[in-house]
């Protein structure tokens, strides 16, 4: 069973921004949708663009290398949803972000 990491604070999380952390080793890119903190693999499936330098607009965020896009609730690439980026359980507990992996 995965065990909840805390990754970051929230105060450090500003609305409608990604940020890329560390946890256990892996890069992971966080999100904040309107208040809700969603967390995906932080390297695009392209060519491993970071996401979490990405643009977040609503729930999509943009790979800042070649645009891609995906849906950062589901992890889904907006152009072919076959293609999936790996999305992780997230907790908020007062400032703390906790991600398990």
């Amino acid at each position: 069973m995965a065990e909840f990491v805390t990754v970051a604070k929230l105060s450090e999380l500003d609305p409608e921004i990604a940020k890329a952390v560390e946890v256990n080793g892996k890069s992971i890119a966080l999100y904040n949708v309107n208040g809700t903190v969603y967390a995906t693999d932080n390297a695009c499936l392209h060519q491993g663009g970071p996401l979490g330098e990405g643009m977040l607009d609503g729930d999509v965020v943009t790979c800042p290398w070649h645009m891609w896009q995906y849906n950062v609730r589901t992890g889904e690439n907006l152009e072919d949803s076959l293609l999936k980026l790996e999305t992780y359980p997230v907790q908020v507990e007062g400032d703390d972000i906790k991600v398990a992996i």
